[in-house]
Order: C-alpha cells, then sequence, then structure tokens
C-alpha cells in the first residue's frame, strides 16, 4: 500500500495541471491584426476649383486642376484643353512649366493650374472652356468646363488726374493664414515735385499698410519729382478666422487735385481642417465575436472654408465588418460638428484579444485618421464551460480524495 503513494499523488497533480490548463484555453491564442486597405484597384477623377468666375476686360484667369487617386495602384494622367473660345490662349502649367501630365500616387492629390489670357480689348460677355482628361490606357476620360465671365467696365469710373496708378497683378489668391502684397506703380503726371497721399479702404478687421518696395517700415504718403514715378508695396493681413471668399481693396492716391484710384481683389480660398474624435475621449471598446458593437465619433470642421463630400474609409482585420452611419456628410461648415455612427462586427472566429480599426476621415482638401482597439473577448458559453470543468474538476478531487482516504 506504501508502495503505491507516489502512483496516487502523481495522479492527483495531473488531474489538477489538466483542470487549469483546460480554464486557459478560451484565452490562450490571439489574432494578428491584418490591415487591409479598402480602396479600389483603380480609381481617378478630376474637378476645377472654380468652374465659373467673373474677371474684369483684359484680365488673366489662373484656375486650380485637382486630381484624385483613390485606387490602389499609381497613376498618370494626360490632361489638355480641348475646347477655348476665339481670342483666349489656354493652357495647363505647373507654376513656372507648361506639362501635357501629371503623376498621381495611390490615394493622393495632385494640382495643375488651368491659365487663360484674353487677346487686348476682348469684349464683355461669357466664354466657356472644355478640360479633359485620359489615363494612358484610356479606362478613365474626364471632363470639365471652365465658364469665364468678362464684365462690362464701369462707365462711372473717374479718370486719374495728375497721376496713374498701375498694377500687374490686381489679384491675389490664397488661404486664410496668409499675408497678401500687391505692387503698385506711382507714376507722376504733374510738372513739378509733389506729395501724394497713400488711402485704402478694405474689408472690416483687415490690417493694411503701404511700405516701400523691398523695405520693412510703413508709409503713408510718397514724395515725387515731377514725370517721376516709384513702386510701393500694399500689404495685407486677413483676420484670424476670415472665411473663404472675394474681399475687394481700393487704393486711392491723391497731392492736390490730382488723384488716382485702382480696385484691387484679394481671394481667400480658406483653410482647410477635420478634427476627429469620441465625445468621452475614449478610443476603445468591446466586442463579441460576430456581434456588432457600436461606438459614436464626431466629425468637427477646425477650418475656415466649408468642407463638402466628407468620406470615411476603415482600415480592419480580415473579415471584419465596418459600416457607418450616415455613409458620408455632404458639407460640415466652420466650427460645426457632426456625429457619425460607427458599427463594427468582428469576424465569427475571430480569436480573442485586442484588434486596431483605423477610420480615416476624407473630406475635400483634409483627411484625419483615428485609431480604434477592439478587445473581442470570450463568449459567455465558454464562461460556463470553464464553471463545468471547474466544478467537474472539484467533484473529481473530493471523490479521489475520499477513495483514497478509505485506502
Amino acid at each position: 500500500m506504501y508502495g503505491k503513494k507516489p502512483d496516487r499523488l502523481f495522479i492527483i497533480v495531473s488531474i489538477a495541471i489538466l483542470g487549469l490548463l483546460l480554464l486557459q484555453l478560451p484565452l490562450m491564442a490571439y489574432a494578428e491584426d491584418k490591415k487591409g486597405k479598402e480602396l479600389p484597384d483603380r480609381l481617378v477623377k478630376m474637378a476645377v476649383q472654380y468652374p465659373g468666375v467673373e474677371v474684369p476686360p483684359d484680365e488673366d484667369v489662373d484656375l486650380e486642376l485637382i486630381f484624385y487617386n483613390r485606387g490602389k495602384a499609381e497613376e498618370t494622367v494626360i490632361a489638355w484643353v480641348d475646347e477655348k473660345p476665339d481670342g483666349w490662349t489656354a493652357k495647363i502649367k505647373t507654376y513656372k512649366f507648361s506639362v501635357s501630365g501629371i503623376h498621381v500616387p495611390s490615394n493622393d492629390d495632385r494640382t495643375l493650374t488651368f491659365e487663360a489670357q484674353p487677346d487686348k480689348g476682348i469684349k464683355p460677355g461669357e466664354y466657356k472652356f472644355r478640360i479633359k482628361a485620359k489615363t494612358p490606357d484610356g479606362r478613365f476620360e474626364m471632363s470639365e468646363e471652365v465658364v469665364i465671365t468678362v464684365k462690362t467696365k464701369k462707365t462711372d469710373e473717374k479718370e486719374a488726374r495728375g497721376v496713374k496708378l498701375n498694377t500687374s497683378y490686381p489679384v491675389l489668391r490664397g488661404p486664410s493664414d496668409a499675408k497678401f502684397e500687391f505692387s503698385l506703380e506711382v507714376d507722376s503726371k504733374l510738372d513739378k515735385e509733389g506729395l501724394f497721399d497713400l488711402f485704402a479702404q478694405g474689408p472690416e478687421g483687415w490690417e493694411i499698410n503701404f511700405k516701400p518696395a523691398y523695405e520693412d517700415k510703413y508709409i503713408s504718403s510718397l514724395r515725387l519729382k515731377e514725370k517721376a514715378s516709384q513702386t510701393v508695396a500694399v500689404a495685407l493681413k486677413p483676420p484670424a478666422k476670415a472665411k473663404a471668399g472675394e474681399y475687394p481693396v481700393k487704393v486711392r492716391v491723391t497731392s492736390g487735385d490730382a488723384k488716382a484710384e485702382v480696385d484691387l481683389m484679394v481671394i481667400l480660398t480658406g483653410t482647410y481642417g477635420i478634427e476627429v474624435g469620441t465625445p468621452d475621449g475614449l478610443l476603445s471598446l468591446d466586442a463579441r465575436q460576430g456581434k456588432s458593437a457600436n461606438l459614436s465619433i464626431y466629425v468637427k470642421n477646425t477650418g475656415s472654408a466649408v468642407n463638402h463630400n466628407i468620406k470615411f474609409m476603415s482600415f480592419k482585420p480580415e473579415n471584419w465588418e465596418v459600416k457607418f452611419k450616415p455613409e458620408s456628410l455632404d458639407a460640415v461648415n466652420p466650427g460645426e460638428f457632426k456625429q457619425v455612427e460607427v458599427e463594427i462586427k468582428p469576424f465569427e472566429e475571430a480569436l480573442v484579444g485586442d484588434y486596431s480599426v483605423s477610420v480615416n476621415v476624407e473630406g475635400e482638401k483634409a483627411a484625419k485618421p483615428i485609431e480604434l482597439r477592439v478587445t473581442v473577448n470570450a463568449s459567455a458559453a465558454w464562461g460556463w464551460i470553464g464553471i463545468g470543468i471547474i466544478i467537474l474538476v472539484v467533484i473529481g478531487l473530493t471523490g479521489l480524495f475520499r477513495w483514497l482516504g478509505r485506502r
């Protein structure tokens, strides 16, 4: 009997270890997070920043052409001006060169410039242009129309007397947080030396100052000798939260009876920004295999321009489902919040553990990703199985001890 005690002790220890191992089965394996981009194989689009513009006579027009590649593959896009009215010269270029195409990386945007120059003395009216683009294999063909309206020159404009103002670039365009500087040539027609006072009238809240060319000091008047000319700069700074739009500025120069005026224009394209988060700041949630779990996120426009056509994309483990309600947002105004429900459904055979689900919010000219941690918990059935195993182990050990006690 005493020789069998080690065998009995070995049986007891083996049963206990086996019970502990069985309890750990539901929590022993974790799945790798496999991120798969939900992008189509190929998708290319083209858009014109401002398909319709109004300009004064003899004014050049520069517009941005935006090419969107929302596919997995890199793309080359060929672009050209297909139609243009008589009396105009049109081309597609970068900031420096005329071009016939552009390379667009996967899931990225690229921009070219459409430039239209009218002949001297072009008549007021509506002028239509047609811009076309395509991929080299012809899979994607795009077309956009641009309408340029040349306005009638105002008949009530006062003619300059004794002085003339000239500028090569009366219209400047840029984001709302930029600084703008016009270059003006003040040309005296007087037969004597004169002191010319400088005035500017612009939008409320804007900073407007005059400076000598290539100098940083501010001035309010200019002394010119007879028949002389000098260049001055008009520096403008919009207020911090200026909205996108057109802002006219009138500059006037006077010296006694001599006076001249010029109209300038600043076009603010606005700033683009997106903020994404959750109402409570938590970026995690619990879920079960094959069961949907919901999470609310907010989208805020932190820029000064309206953000249009906001879409949602998810990067999730294989065989998972991610849905958005609503599926997209038509527009979010500056400072506005929009709430979106995210429904996440793990794969039915997903192992217990933590997984990463990325959500990318893409607006017109801004995008923001957010990383969510999803903890997949074991089914409630595993809890009952574990309790059952514990009960069986306890019953088995109790019976074994009683049996050994009798021996």
